[in-house]
């Protein structure tokens, strides 16, 4: 086990899984445990029943396998990132939420989202509206939930969700992410009804012009725009020095069949933090200064954590 994270890191580390790529609840709970031991925030992972690999890998259901994860970890916070609309009433997303919230002590983090993959929807008999409806959905859906996790009974009466009806348990400390790369619906409705802002890697120039929606929109709210967290997500190629990082870069370049440089200059332009640690470091300062304080570092591999070990030591410093 590589050293923690100390107290001068740029950013919040968590770690995100996608195990319907593969991925067992054994899997996700040693990655969850590493995570712990690692020093990282927060331990997420994805929110989908099916996978176009061949062959296809066991797809575990994300809200209990998180309900498992609340148990068997001792401090780290644990996120659904995200959750799709379309696969439950938000009754069934509040309730889920609010009983992990308490099997975990109040380290449960809710993200939620449109849905996009209508190949699963499809093979599920899922019914998959077309995206402004999803969208209309998903901004009930949050009205809905606050309504269910306010105090007292909540009431709403919307054009696709009702609710008259005393929420219980209420949740103790549960957060809402709201998440997407759209450049003004999903940011305004993050400053509107979310605790944390989510945006997929990009470069900070993409994402510093919807950090500014995030706020304005918080603001019109009657909310503390500067209470909101900024994340992103996504992978992160390093080494502990130079030649380790040159290593691995042929070796991932090699697997996805790219010219080293080509994949290293592709995903750098994209604002992927690609390089040695000092250049890392500067792509996630870069980051900081338009307000990301949280980045989720994507594996996907959950058969393999040992490469974790070298990516944390260059990101601790």
């Amino acid at each position: 086990m590589a050293a923690g994270f100390g107290e001068d890191r740029l950013v919040d580390f968590a770690l995100m899984t996608e195990p319907q790529i593969g991925g067992t609840y054994e899997q996700l709970l040693a990655a969850a445990l590493w995570a712990e031991q690692a020093g990282m925030v927060s331990f997420a992972r994805s929110d989908h029943y099916y996978s176009t690999q061949d062959p296809r890998p066991d797809a575990t259901d994300a809200f209990a396998t998180l309900a498992g994860l609340a148990r068997e970890t001792r401090c780290i916070r644990l996120a659904v990132l995200v959750s799709p609309i379309t696969f439950r009433h938000p009754a069934v997303i509040a309730k889920n939420a609010a009983t992990i919230d308490q099997m975990s002590g109040g380290r449960f983090d809710l993200g939620i989202g449109t849905g996009w993959m209508e190949l699963e929807h499809d093979a599920f008999g899922f019914p998959f509206p077309p995206w402004a409806e999803r969208f209309e959905r998903l901004e009930e859906a949050l009205a809905y939930l606050e309504a269910a996790f306010g105090p007292g009974t909540g009431t709403l009466s919307g054009r696709y969700y009702e609710l008259d009806a005393e929420v219980l348990p209420k949740p103790t400390d549960l957060r809402i992410i709201v998440g997407g790369s759209g450049a003004n619906r999903t940011p305004t409705l993050a400053g509107t009804h979310a605790d944390e802002y989510n945006h997929f890697i990009a470069s900070p120039g993409e994402i510093a012009p919807k950090i500014a929606r995030v706020r304005e929109a918080a603001t019109a709210a009657g909310r503390d725009p500067e209470a909101i967290a900024i994340s992103v997500m996504g992978p992160v190629l390093t080494g502990k020095d130079e030649a380790s990082y040159r290593h691995r870069l042929e070796n991932v370049a090699t697997a996805r069949d790219r010219d080293p440089e080509d994949l290293e200059q592709s995903w750098s332009d994209y604002g992927i933090p690609v390089g040695p640690p000092a250049r890392v470091r500067e792509a996630l300062a870069a980051l900081t200064e338009i307000g990301v304080s949280k980045f989720y570092v994507q594996h996907l591999d959950l058969t393999d954590l040992s490469g974790l070990d070298e990516t944390l030591e260059a990101l601790a410093g």
